[in-house]
């Protein structure tokens, strides 16, 4: 099956705190929400531990509750981190009215609000997942009051 979409999505390694994700440009936002939203890995972990992500606000907290057994494996946290991130920014998109997927130059997804501020989603996932902060939910509430 040759899925376009996918050929462009890479995730790379290097810079501060191990990988990070990087796009390719896409002119379907709604093909780019759904590809942004998959986050397999950390579905995974989440399921592993008993919690179903639904992409709610109430599945952040969730998270921020998980034991991070996940950070004893290095190889993962770049991985999750990203997925963590993108996770963030799914919610973020579909529940906070006129916030949207940007894409910067370079590839970096970020989420821009209706305000015109960004929101680099991806950076706060690989901080919450290599230390726990920040919290996801508390980024969601400061994200979604603004």
């Amino acid at each position: 099956m040759d899925i376009p979409i996918l050929g462009r999505w890479r995730k790379r390694r290097g810079g501060a705190g191990g990988g990070a994700a990087v796009f390719e440009g896409e002119d379907d936002p709604a093909a780019t929400a759904d590809l942004f939203s998959e986050c397999a890995l950390l579905r995974s972990q989440a399921a592993r531990a008993g919690v179903r992500l639904d992409d709610s606000a109430a599945s952040l907290e969730a998270l921020d509750q998980l034991p991070p057994r996940w950070r004893d494996e290095e190889d993962l946290l770049p991985w999750l981190g990203n997925d963590a991130g993108l996770y963030l920014g799914t919610i973020v998109v579909r529940t906070v009215p006129g916030a949207g997927w940007e894409i910067l130059p370079g590839g970096r997804p970020v989420v821009r609000l209706a305000s015109g501020r960004e929101i680099d989603v991806v950076s706060a996932g690989h901080a919450w997942a290599e230390s726990g902060v920040p919290e996801l939910s508390q980024l969601y509430a400061e994200i979604a009051e603004s």
